[in-house]
């Protein structure tokens, strides 16, 4: 289940980040681009590599949020050890599926 919501994170993310990629880069030259006031001294291909991945963890961030506010209240909630195995003071008394 937990591969299968990564997916759910990644997949998408990589696409817009492309996206991204593609819209940010048709209107600005890496060449021209400064950080405090000094150029850049990596190559093209090195801002669109690191900017690819800036937008890729960004919208990952993203869907990860959006996966987390889908879980219902049980999903969050479950205590991951079986009954017999919790500590006396643990107070979730629903088992684990």
């Amino acid at each position: 289940m937990w591969i299968q919501r990564l997916m759910w994170i990644a997949w998408p993310a990589f696409l817009m980040a492309g996206v991204l990629e593609m819209l940010v880069f048709a209107f600005v030259d890496p060449q021209d681009l400064h950080w405090f006031g000094q150029p850049l001294s990596l190559s093209r291909e090195g801002v669109y590599t690191a900017a690819f991945f800036v937008f890729w963890i960004v919208t990952m961030v993203s869907s990860a949020l959006t996966t987390l506010l889908a879980m219902s209240p049980f999903e969050v909630n479950r205590c991951p050890v079986p009954v017999d195995q919790r500590p006396a003071d643990c107070h979730k008394s629903t088992p684990c599926p």
